[in-house]
């Protein structure tokens, strides 16, 4: 994966789902690299915490992957605090999650999320998930 585009931030503390986008990223050939977060705090870590010393070799994310049953902080509270940020106002959002509640779908869309997808099961499923997504969001410029 060409390491001078900006990564794809995976935030998921399903290991399951996270090999699955992994294999299906490897599958599909995305020129990304993938940074997997583990909850929403490690993702706003991440994007808010960096030395001064690496923001000249860090790149705003390509698109944020967010689930919202995570520990620590959820993906709605991440989502919150991340459109707050200036920085990263203009970045797509996706929330990829299992539920499909039509609450956390409208609270999403409140909170700035550029899009809600609920989580396939199987890989192939999973892997026509992705290249959808990068059909998507390819065509709009961002991914």
């Amino acid at each position: 994966m060409n390491r001078h585009l900006s990564p794809i931030l995976y935030a998921d503390d399903s290991h399951l789902d996270v090999e699955l986008f992994r294999l299906a990223a490897k599958e599909l050939q995305l020129k990304y690299s993938l940074k997997i977060a583990e909850n929403g705090q490690e993702l706003l870590d991440y994007l808010l915490k960096i030395p001064a010393e690496q923001k000249t070799q860090y790149h705003k994310p390509a698109v944020i992957l967010l689930d919202i049953k995570m520990p620590k902080l959820d993906g709605m509270e991440a989502l919150k605090i991340i459109r707050a940020h200036q920085d990263y106002q203009h970045v797509p959002i996706i929330m990829l999650t299992s539920s499909e509640a039509r609450k956390d779908v409208e609270t999403c869309y409140q909170l700035g999320a550029n899009a809600y997808v609920v989580k396939p099961m199987g890989f192939n499923e999973f892997l026509d998930l992705v290249e959808a997504l990068q059909r998507f969001w390819t065509y709009l410029g961002q991914f």
